[in-house]
Parts: structure tokens; C-alpha cells; sequence
């Protein structure tokens, strides 16, 4: 198998690819602390992007739409720790360590390599070989560990653990314009922009004149052209950044909008 992934328990894993390369869209409804051992993995935010080499450890904050693609290298598999820090169990560490937000932030955040953090989450590797249920309270141990260790390397990270807010009712066409090329069901596009679903499509017409679907394909692809034209980057290197799940799909898309298949831009530019 390409894949492969051995929970400890919901919140701890360990994951295990040897393909090509891996890749998934998302807003995590909690923060994921991950662990790199091999393989390299790279985060592309709207404003920013990331890469990470084996031995990295970094957060991704909740709410944050990103695309994350994973790859072997050197050899070796994409293999990673990750824990999520649910809300539930960030509200029982908090709530005796009471502590004031300074400032919040939307990025990635990633870790200098500290001797307490790689010793906590190396601890872990052993317990995946358990065949029987890890002890639920050895887990939260684990992961208030983790908690305690981020708190003491990282002064700022109360900020974003510590934070519990929901996403309020933002400026819709704001949001849409930056976020446009992560491929999200529109009931989660609805639920980062403060909105329901019906809400959401209704303020979107309002906005922009076109049903969601019409609108962030032509988006989508319009970039894309801006992309291979302009940056003179290959189809395969293109699609799965910016919203398209195969190359075929895009292709055809890409035909239907601009007349001509995609791969004449570089036929054009050689």
C-alpha cells in the first residue's frame, strides 16, 4: 500500500507514504502539531508558502485553508507524527493556566529544533506498536506535554492555542479573492466567512454576479493561464495548486474556457 497511517488514538498518528506524492485541501477544524521524520511536505497558504524537510516540526493553526502536498525523498518515505489540539482538550489545559492573548496569527508556524520537543514527540514512535487500546489517560498526558513544551520554547503560542473564537461574519468578496484556489466544499467557504450555507450563496450573488461554482472555476483558471503563460511552469505542476483534483479535469476545463489545451502555452513559449 501507498499509504498507510497507525493511530495511537484519534488524536495521535503516525503516517506512512511511498508514492508519488500526497496531496489534500483543508481548514483542520483543530491545530496539528506535525513531526517530519523523512519525506519533505509543502504548505501553500494564500499569501505564503512552505517547505518543510525531514526533522521539521511545525503547527498548522485551525481554520486555515491550505494545501498540503507530501513527498518522498531521498529514498525514503513521507512518514510523520502528527496530534491534534482539539479545543476540548486545550479548554481543560487552560483552564488552569490562565494566560492573555498578545497577538494571533494565520500562518504556519514552525519550530527551531529544541531537545524537549524531539524528545517528546520521539517518545511516541514506540507506542504505534501497541496492538492493544493506548490508555486514554497516558494520551492526554502526551499531549499536555507537548502543550507545556510549545509554551516553553515559543512565548507567543498561548495566543493561538488559547484561542477558542469562531470565524465571525467577514467581508465575503474580501475572502473569496484571496482563497479562491483552495478547493473547499462551500458549506466550509460558508462557515469561514461567518455564514451558512445559504446564507454564503446568497451574499455571494449579491457579490459577485455568478453562482460559487461558475465563479471559482473561471478563477481557478485564469490563474492557471497566468501561471503557464507568465511563469512558464508545466500543467502537472499547476493544477493540484491551484483547486483541480486531476490533470484530465483540468485539461478539459482549461479547453472549454480559453479554446486551446493548455499544454499549447508551452509548445508556444519553445
Amino acid at each position: 500500500m501507498d499509504y498507510q497511517v497507525n493511530y495511537i488514538n484519534p488524536e495521535i498518528k503516525l503516517s506512512c507514504y511511498e508514492g508519488k506524492l500526497f496531496k489534500t485541501e483543508t481548514a483542520f477544524e483543530d491545530h496539528l502539531l506535525v513531526w517530519l521524520i523523512s519525506g519533505e511536505t509543502k504548505i501553500i497558504q494564500a499569501d505564503e508558502s512552505f517547505i518543510f524537510g525531514a526533522g521539521s516540526t511545525f503547527l498548522i493553526p485551525r481554520n486555515q485553508l491550505a494545501t498540503i502536498i507530501n513527498y518522498p525523498k531521498d529514498g525514503l518515505p513521507h512518514k510523520a507524527v502528527a496530534m491534534h489540539l482539539s479545543a476540548k482538550k486545550l479548554r481543560g489545559f487552560y483552564k488552569d493556566n490562565h494566560t492573555k492573548s498578545k497577538f494571533t496569527t494565520e500562518k504556519i508556524i514552525s519550530f527551531e529544533k529544541h531537545p524537549l520537543l524531539e524528545s517528546c514527540l520521539n517518545s511516541l514512535i514506540p507506542y504505534f506498536e501497541m496492538q492493544n487500546n493506548f490508555p486514554e489517560n497516558i494520551a492526554l498526558l502526551k499531549i499536555n506535554e507537548a502543550i507545556n513544551i510549545l509554551r516553553t520554547i515559543d512565548g507567543n503560542i498561548d495566543s493561538v492555542l488559547n484561542n477558542f473564537e469562531e470565524p465571525g461574519k467577514i467581508d465575503l468578496m474580501t475572502f473569496m479573492e484571496k482563497n479562491f484556489m483552495f478547493n473547499m466544499s462551500l458549506e466550509k467557504f460558508g462557515y469561514l466567512t461567518g455564514r451558512s450555507l445559504t446564507t454564503f450563496k446568497r451574499d455571494f450573488y449579491k457579490a459577485f454576479n455568478s453562482t460559487p461554482q461558475r465563479w471559482l472555476t473561471k478563477k481557478r483558471l485564469e490563474l492557471a493561464h497566468y501561471e503557464l503563460a507568465e511563469k512558464n511552469r508545466k500543467p502537472i505542476d499547476v493544477y493540484y495548486e491551484i483547486g483541480f483534483e486531476n490533470l484530465s479535469h483540468f485539461s478539459f476545463a482549461f479547453k472549454k474556457q480559453f479554446g486551446y489545451a493548455p499544454t499549447k502555452l508551452i509548445s508556444n513559449i519553445q
